[in-house]
């Protein structure tokens, strides 16, 4: 990514996204819940769709709704694969799976396709984020 103030921003949301995507991936250590890792998960698809948001000038709330940033994009001309749309599912790690009592308790399968929908949303803001930068270099 080049340098202007507005991608090096987007630049370090997408690092943080990638960083809770490798914690969402990572083996259980002994005494961790599922829930946990589900939210890394959720936090991997927030952060990439934010980081794409700033990339393209769109303002966003503070909103772990994974849903209301999609929109956001949508309205701004962004073309959303259906299969980054499944990851909307992912909201409710965000806040419900998080607190005891709130939510049933999360599965492994849940958890493994969990990290799938966020890792989905990560190569494609990657590869968004690359289309974005061979643009700029035609202009």
């Amino acid at each position: 990514m080049a340098g202007s103030r507005k991608e090096k921003l987007a630049d370090q949301w997408f690092k943080r996204a990638l960083s809770n995507l490798a914690r969402a991936k990572q083996e259980l250590p002994e005494g961790a819940v599922y829930e946990d890792s589900c939210f890394d998960a959720q936090q991997a698809a927030e952060k990439a769709l934010k980081s794409l948001c700033v990339l393209h000038g769109i303002r966003f709330p503070y909103t772990y709704d994974i849903l209301k940033l999609l929109d956001l994009l949508e309205k701004e001309g962004v073309q959303i694969p259906s299969g980054v749309h499944e990851a909307t599912t992912l909201t409710d790690y965000a806040v419900v799976t998080r607190y005891p009592g709130w939510g049933d308790p999360v599965s492994a399968a849940e958890l493994k396709k969990a990290v799938a929908l966020a890792d989905r949303v990560c190569k494609w803001v990657g590869e968004a984020v690359l289309e974005v930068g061979r643009e700029k270099e035609q202009e």
